[in-house]
């Protein structure tokens, strides 16, 4: 299909094709949308992507997006250390600190256990996880995984493998529809999950 098109533009469609939830329609309307921007427009749409790729980089305590290392939460003296809230990726951070109810800090796996995917825990921060917890003054771990399959089988791989170490696991309560997603979950919705989390 792409061949109708001369190869810059073909070349924009695939690139857009490739982002996840965007098939050949959508790649399309966002390639002409882009071309009948103005010159300055379209400069800083590449410089924008371009910055925020240079310019940002894992946290080296809680493996978060940050364009400062440590980032600003693990930077913190005013954040409880003692308490850490496990979550699959990055966007899970802001949706937890929308709520403002949570005050410690964060471990971000940058994704889940899928056997179906090929994902197993050597795929997942979970090494740099145990590392933290052996390094650290722990008191209690929040799993705050996805409700769903994948979510449930990672928090519960994680809350065996911390169990012989005696901190306190909880597991966030599932205010959050069972099948749902941290970043769409609503602030009060949010909220009663984390004040409902149960010890595993």
């Amino acid at each position: 299909m792409n061949h109708l098109y001369s190869p810059p533009i073909a070349r924009l469609i695939e690139e857009f094709e490739k982002l996840p939830g965007i098939g050949h329609k959508t790649a399309q309307r966002l390639a002409f949308h882009i071309l009948n921007l103005p010159a300055e427009k379209s400069e800083n749409l590449a410089n924008a992507i371009r910055e925020a790729k240079l310019k940002t980089r894992y946290c080296s305590i809680c493996s978060n997006i940050t364009e400062s290392d440590p980032c600003s939460i693990c930077g913190s003296v005013k954040r409880d250390h003692g308490v850490i809230c496990i979550v699959e990726d990055p966007k899970d951070v802001i949706a937890m600190e929308r709520i403002r109810e949570f005050n410690g800090v964060y471990h971000v796996l940058h994704g889940v256990i899928s056997p179906m995917e090929g994902i197993g825990p050597e795929d997942i921060r979970i090494k740099e996880l145990l590392q933290r917890i052996h390094d650290g003054n722990i008191r209690e771990v929040i799993l705050a995984t996805d409700p769903d399959v994948e979510g449930e089988a990672t928090a519960m791989y994680i809350s065996r493998l911390l169990k012989p170490i005696g901190i306190r696991i909880t597991r966030i309560a599932h205010g959050i529809p069972v099948g749902g997603d941290l970043e769409y979950a609503d602030e009060v919705t949010l909220a009663k999950a984390l004040e409902g989390r149960r010890e595993l």
